[in-house]
């Protein structure tokens, strides 16, 4: 969600977050069957060098809305309050 109008290509998604490709991979298939992602490929004229076009994932507007209230709710657990720090 640190920037979530932007494309983000999966290798890099699971770099960043510190979690497997085979981990991720199934949560972003669930989350395009839920409609909350789109994807594609890199166009080949974007593809650098030799390398294959890459496979990216934007959020939609439902994905949008759905993440946004994930993150509210998970303000109020307190599971999860060592995360937004001191007050």
């Amino acid at each position: 969600m640190a920037n979530p109008q932007r494309r983000h290509w999966g290798y890099a998604l699971s770099t960043e977050s510190g979690v497997r490709s085979g981990a991720l991979h199934p949560v972003l298939h669930r989350m395009l069957n839920e409609g909350w992602l789109q994807d594609g490929w890199e166009d080949i004229s974007e593809a650098s060098g030799t390398r294959p076009p890459r496979h990216y994932y934007e959020l939609t507007e439902t994905g949008h809305l759905q993440l946004a209230a994930l993150l509210e709710d998970a303000r109020s657990e307190p599971r999860f309050q060592f995360l937004q720090g001191p007050h």
